[in-house]
């Protein structure tokens, strides 16, 4: 399996081990070297417990991985002053991984906060 192959199915092996569980250090760690993408898991995390990732297309250059996906998740945690609404939501987000030595050691993100805010029926993005 040639170098793209493999981090494409690296992060397909990185979703399935993250989706569906309680996000602990020693599981982003399998994974992940990326200090600030941990530090995001755990984050959301507490806010969206076990919540899930989709991958719904992936182009890969280099030690690159671009990710159009979707986040899943019910919303049980308190962030920034707003109860949890107990609300499903799920929201689209394009995600850069860059990967060395089967790890993510940097990512670049960016999500549609507006979405996710209509879905909790609140008026102003986090």
């Amino acid at each position: 399996m040639n170098r793209l192959k493999e981090n494409k199915a690296f992060i397909i092996r990185y979703y399935d081990g993250i989706n569906d569980v309680i996000k602990t250090p020693e599981i982003c760690d399998q994974f992940i070297i990326d200090t600030k993408l941990k530090e995001n898991i755990m984050f959301f995390d507490a806010i969206f417990p076990k919540f899930r990732l989709y991958a719904d297309e992936m182009v890969a250059e280099g030690d690159k991985v671009m990710v159009r996906a979707r986040f899943e998740g019910v919303h049980k945690g308190g962030f920034n002053g707003i109860p949890p609404t107990h609300k499903k939501v799920e929201f689209p987000f394009v995600i850069r991984y860059i990967i060395k030595n089967q790890k993510i050691v940097d990512h670049w993100i960016i999500a549609n906060q507006m979405i996710l805010m209509e879905q909790l029926d609140l008026d102003s993005p986090i």
